[in-house]
């Protein structure tokens, strides 16, 4: 007898095992291409559900102590672009928001199916935020930028209204310590990198770009020169003690500066008006500078502005970042313009006055050897007269009248200096060595100012 299987042997009940599968296949295909459909039709509320949640549990196992919150996120998949209505960070030391970012480029499947992120996956991304708050809690500044733009494949970077401030005003500012301070803020309508290293950037350890233009650059600067410099603290740093204790690594081609404005101001009685020197419609263009020992550079400044909306001033500068003792080399010129312009500083600084006189023209040349400065400079004028104020009232006049006249209250001490018949005239020495305190312009304004007081024929008080 033959024994015949049974014609069941490859049934599931009263189906067949192969036409269940089939149709579990054709389930499990309509399953996902509903998935995908609905993932491409409605993509914000997965990345809301998967992502937002991940990324933020993520971040509280790797920082305890800090807090993150994310708004609604969006994802465009014909653009591969992930974006986040809104970010709150906050840390101990500062708490940052920004309204809207959004990145593109990513290969988001790569990460989720290899759980890594480094700086390399942005190699092809583009970032944008806008109204980026960055709020230094210990210090009370904080830093804003209207529009950031970020480039990896293009090399660049855009910003816009670029805003560094005080959160608090300049008396609360200055009463925090019994010793002098300065105050920055800077406003920057524009700034724009190109050929910058991005990756480098973001990671925090190189800043490498070929060019930088940073337009209408506005510089506040105060310093409250009514209190004491603190002998423990650090000197300021000269530029080439500043990149030379950089870990980082810095190479910029090319630095300009387009229709900038610098004020400069000194307090020295709370609450009355400061000492100031102003410089508009400035630019400035600064080539290679780098902060390699391997490929030591001579940074070439050179400067063109509105002194004190009256004359031309022009500046020529070569400083070798990377020499270990404080040396360059400057000089420049100043056009006709009316003496009287400087009271807005000297009067206040310098306890003097200047009466009247002209600015025909002024020429200086002053080399910088380990922190001292010497050269020449030579200053056409003419019908100069200076008095000398109290140093309480500020004033020619009053009951100090002869205690100033011991000095000179109203003098003429080179009244002109113009060339004679020969073509000579008086030429200023300049001889000033750096003070401890003495930041960077501060100490070109000082030496500056020493060759002027040697052809006027006073010493600065």
């Amino acid at each position: 007898m033959i024994n015949k299987k049974p014609d069941n042997l490859f049934k599931w009940g009263k189906q067949p095992l192969l036409k269940i599968l089939k149709y579990a296949g054709l389930g499990i295909g309509a399953a996902l291409f509903i998935a995908v459909v609905a993932f491409l039709l409605f993509p914000d509320h997965f990345v809301n559900i998967l992502l937002k949640d991940r990324v933020t549990k993520a971040f509280k196992k790797a920082y305890p102590a800090d807090s993150i919150k994310l708004g609604d996120m969006h994802y465009n998949i014909w653009e591969n672009r992930l974006g986040c209505d809104s970010i709150t960070l906050k840390t101990t030391g500062y708490k940052c928001s920004v309204v809207s970012f959004s990145v593109k480029g990513i290969n988001w499947i790569k990460i989720f199916l290899r759980n890594e992120f480094t700086t390399n996956t942005l190699n092809g991304s583009v970032i944008d935020a806008h109204k980026i708050k960055l709020n230094f809690l210990k210090f009370q500044k904080e830093l804003r930028f209207e529009m950031l733009h970020i480039s990896v494949p293009d090399s660049e970077m855009t910003a816009d209204s670029i805003k560094y401030f005080s959160l608090i005003n300049d008396e609360h500012f200055f009463a925090e310590s019994k010793f002098r301070q300065t105050r920055y803020n800077f406003d920057i309508p524009q700034m724009k990198m190109m050929g910058l290293n991005c990756l480098g950037l973001l990671q925090g350890n190189i800043y490498s770009a070929k060019s930088i233009h940073i337009i209408g650059l506005f510089a506040d600067i105060l310093v409250n020169m009514d209190k004491p410099y603190d002998l423990n603290s650090p000197n300021p740093q000269m530029p080439n003690e500043f990149l030379s204790s950089m870990k980082e690594k810095v190479k910029i081609d090319d630095l300009k500066i387009i229709n900038g404005r610098l004020k400069y101001c000194e307090r020295f009685v709370i609450k009355e008006t400061p000492g100031e020197v102003s410089f508009t419609k400035a630019n400035v263009s600064v080539s290679r500078i780098s902060n390699q020992s391997d490929n030591p550079a001579i940074t070439i400044i050179k400067g063109e502005g509105l002194f004190l909306n009256s004359g031309t001033m022009k500046l020529f500068m070569e400083i070798p970042l990377m020499s270990k003792k404080f040396s360059l080399r400057y000089s420049g010129s100043v056009s006709m313009m009316d003496v009287n312009k400087i009271n807005s500083f000297i009067e206040a600084g310098e306890h003097r006055r200047i009466k009247s006189g002209v600015l025909q023209s002024a020429k200086f040349n002053i080399n910088v050897a380990s922190g001292h400065a010497s050269g020449s400079l030579g200053v056409e004028y003419k019908d100069l007269s200076i008095a000398v104020l109290n140093k309480k009232t500020r004033s020619e006049k009053g009951i100090f009248d002869r205690i100033a006249s011991l000095y000179g209250k109203i003098f003429i001490i080179r009244g002109s200096n113009l060339p004679d018949k020969n073509g000579n005239m008086k030429i200023g020495n300049t001889q000033y060595s750096r003070r401890s305190d003495d930041y960077f312009f501060q100490f070109i304004w000082f030496a500056l100012r020493n060759g002027v007081a040697d052809v006027v024929g006073f010493s600065p008080i």
